[in-house]
């Protein structure tokens, strides 16, 4: 896709544009991924079942599944600085309904559902802004930087609620994500600027035939959700794989995992200034999927024999299997092109939410009371079938990476 890049706000501003977009999905991760961490607090007040408080955190992610495609649609019609404004400052605005007041479990549950069907704008339309406003010699590390949003996220939630509900009840913690969304809103409302749109520019009034036409974009969708498996594999089971089977504390397993999740982060931006150098998308992709499947059989390895070969294959595996996570997300946009991109991120992120839903019970039924070993064994084989689902041969050839860039 060739480069777009509007020369009346400058070469320069498109990295405020990217700030604003990483805002926007940092503000609405400390929501659809903080609010796990009021549970105790929930159940202290309530005196919740931990099934009941489980139901009640849920609800985000249940309704970010039902809007993603729809929003990503939104963004590729009206664009993505109504989009991200109305759905991120909406969401906030039922967090400040959730955080006072007295309200039922009924109620809480709906009105997390709502938001998280709310705050689901901010997936595709924050990308589909990377995508428009970086050409393709830089849009790899835009987005990797991007996709620093969800450990940043849980970053702030993790240090933000659980201090603000033991002092205050979890439902004024609720104030944190709220204002945060609400603030960010305002932002994005303010200095946004929609990325410039080719076709109508050209004075085009046909709409580009569907890119799902063909199979290649529905395979990036598919290698992406196996990929995901490995990933919420070790983020979902490391802490409690160190307590049980290694006898660490709760608070020195959190402490493990909240600091590889940074070294993950770092290696979003890593793969993605990858891929700009080698001019590709799916090939790093495939290589990442073919390191995923190893690095998990030395996790299973480890396991077996070492205590000290397990941690260092975790900290491995904790960079690795998220590394590829902004890739898919790029090429999925490239593939598709500016017109149908908002689609195919929305479509992206629902294939990658439902796996990462699907994976903890799958691999929880594995595991039973101590089978780590061939629950990790399994998960690397989700990698292995990625390898062949990646289509490398579809992917057109990137412009060669420029000296400086494009002003």
């Amino acid at each position: 896709m060739a480069q777009v890049v509007d020369v009346r706000i400058g070469g320069k501003r498109r990295w405020l544009i990217l700030a604003l977009g990483l805002a926007a999905q940092t503000a609405s991760c400390s929501f659809l991924y903080g609010i796990p961490f009021l549970v105790p607090s929930m159940q202290r007040a309530e005196g919740l079942s931990l099934a009941e408080a489980g139901t009640v955190v849920a609800a985000p992610s249940l309704g970010l599944l039902f809007t993603l495609i729809l929003w990503g649609a939104a963004a590729d019609r009206y664009g993505e600085r109504l989009v991200m404004a109305i759905g991120l400052g909406v969401s906030g605005l039922l967090l400040v309904y959730a955080a006072v007041g007295d309200h039922s479990l009924v109620t809480l549950f709906g009105v997390f559902l709502l938001a998280g069907a709310s705050t689901a704008s901010v997936n595709a339309a924050s990308g589909r802004a990377v995508l428009g406003w970086f050409g393709p010699a830089e849009r790899g590390l835009a987005m990797g930087i991007r996709q620093m949003a969800q450990p940043l996220g849980v970053g702030v939630a993790a240090f933000g609620l659980p201090p603000l509900a033991d002092r205050w009840g979890f439902q004024v913690s609720l104030l944190l994500p709220a204002l945060t969304a609400i603030g960010v809103a305002l932002l994005v409302a303010w200095l946004l600027v929609d990325p410039p749109r080719p076709e109508a520019e050209a004075g085009k009034t046909e709409k580009p035939p569907s890119p799902y036409r063909k199979p290649a974009l529905w395979r990036v969708h598919g290698a992406s959700a196996l990929l995901v498996v490995p990933q919420f594999a070790v983020s979902a089971f490391t802490p409690v794989y160190l307590v049980t089977m290694h006898g660490w504390t709760p608070a020195s397993a959190g402490w493990f995992a909240g600091a590889v999740q940074i070294l993950g982060a770092l290696g979003r931006i890593a793969s993605g200034y990858w891929s700009d150098r080698a001019g590709s998308r799916l090939r790093p992709m495939r290589q990442l999927a073919v390191a995923s499947a190893a690095v998990m059989l030395l996790v299973a390895l480890g396991d077996a024999t070492w205590p000290w070969l397990v941690l260092l294959a975790l900290v491995l595996a904790a960079v690795i299997t998220v590394s590829d996570n902004g890739l898919g997300f790029t090429a999925s946009a490239e593939m598709a092109g500016l017109a149908w991109a908002g689609r195919a991120m929305g479509t992206q992120n629902t294939g990658q939410n439902i796996a990462a839903a699907l994976t903890p019970p799958m691999l929880g039924l594995v595991i039973g009371d101590s089978r780590y070993a061939l629950a990790f064994c399994v998960a690397a084989v989700f990698p292995m079938l990625a390898v062949a689902v990646v289509p490398v041969k579809d992917e057109a050839t990137m412009p060669p990476r420029p000296t400086r860039p494009t002003k």
